[in-house]
């Protein structure tokens, strides 16, 4: 295989897997929050309620 070839296959990889890494923790957070948390899942892309996450962090 051509290193160029290869680099490309390795970067579409790497894509593949932050894609699905994105995509995994959104509807991990969407699960976690409308489910378990007992809220709208849709309220995942508020900005208000991450601040109240992270206000958990401070």
């Amino acid at each position: 295989m051509s290193s160029t070839r290869y680099i490309i296959v390795t970067l579409l990889k790497v894509l593949v897997v932050i894609s699905l890494v994105i995509i995994l923790f959104v509807a991990g957070t969407m699960i976690g929050y409308g489910v378990v948390g007992g809220g709208n899942p849709k309220d995942v892309f508020k900005e208000e309620i991450w601040t109240h996450i992270l206000d958990f962090f401070k």
